[in-house]
């Protein structure tokens, strides 16, 4: 089954770390079309949060189309999401290296960020100065 986990020093509200989550996990495949999500009563209760935060996310859930409530069994995922190539998923590995290494380095989660949202402006650049 799947499950949930929130991050208290990343900003992000608990509500919208569960959307994200649910939207990333039916980009890797992790979550089907058809699977059941947790009920709310468990994520609050696993997660200490208050229920009202997990309705809210499956309710932004339905509002997108991910996802759907059937009176008495719960919230299914109802989208699929064009999975991510598994030449893509295959980049994990090297992800990992590089992570390490900017661990051993002593960045902190917040440098590394910034170092990807920097590589990732300059090769946008780079594409549009090609064109």
């Amino acid at each position: 089954m799947f499950r949930f986990r929130l991050d208290g020093s990343s900003g992000v509200p608990p509500y919208l770390q569960l959307v994200q989550q649910v939207r990333q996990a039916l980009l890797l495949g992790y979550l089907q079309e058809g699977d059941r999500l947790p009920t709310v009563k468990d994520v609050a209760a696993e997660l200490v949060i208050n229920p009202n935060t997990v309705v809210k996310a499956y309710r932004q859930l339905e509002h997108e189309r991910l996802a759907g409530g059937r009176p008495g069994q719960g919230t299914f995922i109802t989208a699929t999401a064009a999975p991510v190539r598994p030449e893509a998923l295959d980049l994990r590995d090297s992800l990992e290296a590089w992570l390490r290494a900017a661990d051993a380095a002593g960045l902190d989660d917040e440098a590394v960020t910034a170092l990807i949202a920097v590589a990732r402006r300059d090769l946008s650049k780079e594409k549009e100065s090609v064109r």
